[in-house]
């Protein structure tokens, strides 16, 4: 369930071009806020298998530069919390003592296992966790270039219930049932850290963000010369190309699952990265969905669950969530076409709501 790389998002601030947008140092005075000039400035570090980029608005380098590192820092603890590619993880930790006693966990793991365990049962199983098995399978196919035979998928598949994952809210415990579970969070965990990053930012005085990693971000208060922050999502095929759609966003969190840069092609097939937990299998057929939501860990959670369920139950489901939006891509015989929930069009940029 991992997401790398913008998947299908890019930042476009006050219409200029993606890259422009992030460029460094950029200043934004307005007649209301003579006496505050403020300062865009821009940072990124690799975390969490993708390159995490900060926007921010400061009165000054030193401020911006003292909040990005809290922000970074915080990322990177996140990070050692809950990677799956790091033996020594809190996660891994947890995974090595699946099938015994209930493990006590870090406030950070236990609130994003409650979010999974949500958006699981919200979507039957779509969206699942204990996917870890099945996904490192896929990870050796995009290596290998060879497909996962049957056994390996169904012995790997007897692993996967987020059912059989326990919760103690009072004790803040987790017990994995069965031994040899293996969680992966990488359909989750970024838009978490980016809602964290926010929240560090805000603790520095910053307010006016953008936190973007991979194919998730997650904005606080609209820059000071515009109404929010301007995104645009790609289209299905070509990110290259103009955005199909552009949304203005404040204090909100928008994420992108699909099979745009994380793929393998086997034996003429092009299988996503986005692995179906009942199936064992990478997803077959082009699709995109963007979701976009209160915070960057359900953005994030969602988007993954809906990509895998398709258009027609993915959109039921989202349809469902009063303070959820989505637009969903995907590739038919008759060609591209798309489908909204009737909340996104409030977010779709226009002249009456554009910067």
């Amino acid at each position: 369930m991992t997401k790398h790389l913008f998947v299908g998002l890019l930042i476009i601030f006050a219409g200029l071009s993606a890259v422009n947008a992030l460029e460094w140092g950029r200043h934004s005075c307005l007649p209301a806020d003579r006496n505050v000039c403020r300062t865009r400035f821009t940072f990124s570090e690799p975390h969490m298998g993708t390159l995490f980029k900060i926007i921010l608005y400061a009165p000054t380098e030193a401020a911006a530069k003292k909040a990005a590192q809290a922000a970074f820092a915080r990322i990177a603890e996140l990070d050692r919390i809950m990677s799956d590619y790091k033996s020594d993880s809190e996660l891994m930790q947890l995974c090595k003592k699946a099938g015994g006693a209930a493990v006590p966990v870090s406030v950070d793991l236990f609130a994003v296992l409650r979010v999974s365990e949500e958006i699981s049962n919200l979507s039957e199983g779509a969206f699942d966790v204990s996917i870890g098995p099945v996904v490192r399978l896929w990870r050796k196919a995009r290596r290998t270039g060879e497909l996962p035979s049957k056994e390996e998928i169904q012995t790997a598949l007897d692993l996967v219930d987020y059912k059989k994952i326990e919760l103690d809210p009072k004790g803040r415990t987790v017990r994995l049932l069965l031994v040899g579970m293996l969680l992966d969070l990488g359909g989750i965990a970024k838009g978490y850290a980016a809602d964290a990053a926010l929240e560090v930012l805000r603790q520095n005085g910053v307010t006016r963000a953008l936190v973007a990693a991979g194919g998730d971000i997650a904005v606080s208060d609209a820059p000071p010369d515009a109404k929010g922050w301007r995104i645009g999502i790609a289209p299905l095929r070509d990110p290259a190309v103009p955005p199909s759609h552009n949304i203005l966003l404040k204090n909100a969190a928008v994420s992108t699952s699909g099979d745009t840069h994380q793929f393998v092609e086997i034996d003429g097939k092009r299988y996503s990265h986005v692995v179906d937990p009942k199936t064992g299998l990478g997803l077959l057929g082009r699709r995109s969905v963007s979701v976009i939501a209160p915070k960057g860990v359900r953005a994030d959670a969602l988007d993954t669950a809906a990509c895998v369920l398709g258009p027609e139950k993915g959109m039921r489901m989202l349809e469902q969530q009063e303070d959820v939006a989505a637009f969903f891509v995907f590739e038919t015989e008759k060609g591209e076409e798309s489908v909204a929930t009737k909340s996104f069009a409030k977010y779709v940029l226009s002249e009456k709501n554009g910067p």
